[in-house]
């Protein structure tokens, strides 16, 4: 068992253990199921959205390279410096070459999960930089030193009596635990970074091939004062996130505040083109674009779940997910949280340490059901598990299925195994919870059901009896 693995276990075994956490969350996402299912049924056709928008990012994802070659042309067209990162390290690494040379001291960031993804801010601070997170749930799990629970509702795991005592603890007394009081608390202290900032950086939403542009959809404004205050903006985005035409942003930006956050719209959808043109008032003087593929090709190349590269980053799945409910975001120990975080991540920080997340499923399907680009998301999980035994399977569990494998197949063998399955449940009734209880792991949460008198099989004898001959 890895260490990734035994931390997984650990955490997952004290967040299912604290039931008031838990309730809290449900709650929380009970009400974005009252406000998504309504905004779902105003569409004309809910169903035929996201067929369509499945089509255009297939078309997006399986022609990348066309693409994105087309909005490092269109996006240099208007100073735009586009850089292509392989990896992490090389994303990380032009950023603090920028920052050296461009005498950066001060750091506003907007949120982006591909930055969490590649760890920059804690490369940043390493060299000296401050780093202030300007969206509000991130730069409250960042004074708490925590990552964000949920990549669209980083600090949705926080009751407002711990907000307030993380912002007494890091700024001085606050007041009271009023959400508007503790925002503008958090707007005084910002808006002093925003204006002494040298560099701002974003990731983004939606690259539009067609016109060279980013797109970035928030709820607060703090990611506009990211990208137009300092003089310096730096946007890390990956490659997955590019759509062909400015047109598709037509389904996709109210589609992803619908399935994100059950709104109509997100409260702001800013479009941003370049750096600051003659004649314009406001803006940075350079605007850079980091292109990530961390991996992401390596996802590409499997045309069996290429489609995972559709996602949106709605969160939707995990809104749905009852696995994502019960071990809650920090458990999953990586960027990337639920259904699409367990699909994904084998593939980015590689499949042997990260399988166990692909286990972690109920496959009950929801997760697909509701995706708004239809991934067939709990289909890629079986496909991660399979994918692993192939590539290194445990011998023990090898022999198991081989055994059942066998067993299922013969009808003789399957019949005496019926017949001991009633005398065995009422043995181990009789035993439960003894050390030497063969089953006493499985038992310990699960009720075994009470032995049947009758087999299915004997049953099914009985009626076959009682049927009356045909006429």
């Amino acid at each position: 068992m890895t260490g990734i693995v035994k931390l997984f276990r650990r955490d997952v075994r004290g967040t299912t253990a604290d039931t008031p956490r838990r309730t809290f969350i449900r709650r929380a996402l009970s009400g974005y199921f009252a406000k998504r299912y309504p905004l779902q049924d105003a569409y004309a056709d809910w169903q035929a959205a996201r067929t369509t928008a499945a089509a255009i990012k297939f078309d997006a994802v399986n022609r990348l390279d066309t693409h994105l070659e087309t909005f490092a042309r269109q996006a240099e067209a208007r100073g735009t410096k586009v850089f292509f990162a392989s990896t992490g390290a090389q994303a990380r690494d032009y950023v603090l070459a920028l920052c050296r040379e461009q005498g950066v001291r001060s750091i506003v960031k907007a949120k982006t999960m591909t930055g969490e993804e590649i760890h920059l801010n804690e490369a940043l601070e390493k060299e000296g930089y401050g780093v202030v997170e300007s969206d509000l749930g991130e730069y409250i799990v960042q004074l708490r030193k925590e990552h964000p629970y949920h990549f669209v509702f980083p600090c949705m795991h926080l009751k407002r009596g711990e907000i307030r005592a993380t912002f007494e603890k890091a700024l001085g007394d606050v007041g009271s635990d009023e959400p508007e009081n503790l925002t503008m608390v958090a707007r005084r202290v910002l808006r002093q970074e925003f204006l002494k900032a040298d560099l701002g950086i974003s990731g983004a939403n939606f690259l539009v091939a067609e016109t060279g542009q980013i797109s970035i959809t928030e709820n607060e404004g703090n990611a506009r004062l990211t990208c137009a205050l300092p003089r310096i903006h730096v946007a890390l985005v990956g490659i997955e996130k590019v759509v062909p035409r400015f047109e598709d942003l037509a389904l996709f930006l109210p589609m992803l505040g619908t399935a994100g956050a059950g709104q109509a719209l997100t409260g702001y959808n800013t479009l941003y083109a370049g750096p600051r043109q003659p004649g314009e008032t406001d803006g940075p003087e350079e605007f850079h674009v980091i292109l990530l593929d961390n991996h992401r090709t390596r996802l590409l190349a499997d045309p069996e779940q290429r489609d995972a590269l559709h996602c949106i980053r709605c969160g939707a799945c995990l809104n749905v997910c009852p696995i994502f409910k019960n071990i809650g975001g920090h458990a999953y120990g990586t960027t990337y949280q639920g259904p699409i975080g367990s699909v994904i991540t084998p593939h980015l920080r590689g499949l042997q340490d990260w399988k166990h997340l692909s286990g972690a499923s109920s496959l009950c399907g929801a997760c697909t059901e509701t995706c708004p680009v239809k991934i067939d998301l709990h289909h890629h999980l079986l496909q991660n598990r399979r994918n692993a035994v192939r590539e290194k399977g445990v011998w023990w569990e090898r022999l198991l299925f081989q055994g059942f494998g066998l067993y299922a197949s013969h009808a003789a063998l399957w019949r005496f195994g019926s017949r001991l399955a009633v005398p065995g449940l009422k043995l181990h009734s009789r035993f439960s919870g003894a050390w030497f209880d063969p089953v006493r792991l499985w038992t310990k949460t699960r009720t075994l059901p009470r032995p049947p008198e009758r087999t299915f099989r004997q049953l099914w004898a009985e009626r076959q009896k009682q049927k009356s001959p045909r006429a």
